[in-house]
């Protein structure tokens, strides 16, 4: 499918990094209906001369830096509004670079809790013996080096949010100290046998399947239970290729002005290019890849280096893939050109050959699901 060239402006701030910049078309996105033919009119026309002309009022409404046409992007946020009132507790999955701190963030603004703090930490960056201390703070004298008390991010979060990233890498010795957390929201600084307690909304995060950690005895199954209340799963940048144009002009927006560019156009075979590469790190490679670009980019014209896709693929190639994933690949894919119509004569099963029965099956097997069937909505 064509691209034209893309205009850019220069005319716009910087922003925090997001999902999906604001539909850079001529007219506002109206509805939510509109938001399917909102990805395909980018293949046609990629243009933005106004950064404030669009707004994502019906679509997006409410999340200033996520905004996007997929509907695999409209389906996790319609879960965000559903669950950020209450205070369940939510587990994001999905892959590294899908944005899963910027899903737990909307989720603590669209609280009760939002004038409160939003804490958080990634289990993985702690080194193991200052882990505990980190989540639970520790008592003056509990070990060599504290000589002060220190209030962990569970006291910091107090009537707010605690974003705990890489929840799979919490060890398992923690793990029941957390457990009691979600059940009684009670806990004992390090050193100390006092108990405190905290009124926290607990939000994690992970790109490891809890599920496997649990049949392999590193993750307890009952704190798996207590995190699974409401799981958000994150598409890959791969499954939302739509959105890719919007992203890559909010990037190239942003290192233009960092870096003092004036970078206008985007060729459309760059942008077919882009469009089509895998990306397997996500919206964190393609921010990565656009800033590489804008370093080397000289004149009005951007022209990053897209050899490098292909050697990307070369060595993706000889790297061992088992049928299973092949098979949710293929699935996953027909399922969103489909916009996840199962059954009829437009739909998945049809196209894959198979009764609409055995899709279901299959995809229940593979841990396929709609966004939204996990509220219960369908």
């Amino acid at each position: 499918m064509a691209l034209e060239n893309a205009v850019l402006s220069a005319n716009q701030s910087d922003v925090e990094a997001c999902l999906v910049e604001r539909a850079p078309v001529e007219a506002d996105i109206p509805t939510r209906a509109a938001a399917e033919s909102t990805s395909a009119a980018l293949f046609s026309s990629v243009r933005c001369e106004d950064s404030q002309a669009i707004n994502s009022k019906g679509v997006n409404d409410g999340f200033v830096y996520i905004i996007g046409a997929s509907s695999s992007l409209i389906e996790v946020l319609d879960l965000v509004r559903t669950v950020a009132p209450t205070d369940s507790t939510v587990l994001i999955e999905g892959e590294t670079g899908t944005g899963k701190e910027l899903i737990a963030r909307s989720i603590h603004e669209h609280s009760k809790r939002r004038d409160h703090c939003f804490v958080k930490l990634n289990c993985a960056a702690i080194p193991l013996g200052l882990l505990e201390s980190e989540l639970f703070g520790h008592e003056r004298g509990a070990f060599t080096g504290a000589v002060a008390r220190k209030v962990g991010r569970l006291e910091a979060a107090n009537l707010g949010t605690l974003f705990l990233d890489e929840i799979g890498d919490i060890p398992l010795e923690l793990q029941p100290k957390l457990l009691r957390v979600l059940q009684d929201g009670e806990f004992e600084r390090l050193g100390s046998t006092q108990t405190q307690r905290a009124n926290v909304r607990l939000v994690a995060a992970t790109n490891k399947d809890l599920s496997k950690l649990v049949a392999q005895n590193q993750f307890r199954l009952d704190l798996y239970y207590r995190l699974n209340v409401f799981p958000i799963r994150l598409p890959p940048l791969r499954d939302r290729s739509g959105d890719i144009p919007l992203l890559v002009m909010h990037f190239v927006r942003i290192y233009s002005e960092r870096m003092h560019k004036q970078i206008e156009w985007i060729p459309r075979e760059v942008m077919e290019a882009l469009v089509d590469h895998s990306w397997p790190g996500n919206i964190r490679e393609l921010q990565n890849f656009i800033e590489r670009s804008l370093i080397l980019a000289n004149g009005n014209t951007l022209r990053p280096p897209i050899g490098e896709f292909r050697q990307t693929t070369e060595i993706d190639s000889l790297q061992p893939i088992t049928l299973h994933e092949v098979e949710r690949h293929h699935i996953c894919k027909t399922l969103e050109q489909v916009h996840w119509v199962i059954g009829g004569p437009s739909g998945a099963a049809l196209r894959l050959g198979l009764k609409r029965s055995t899709l279901y099956a299959r995809m229940q097997k593979l841990g396929i699901f709609k966004a939204n069937q996990v509220a219960g909505n369908e």
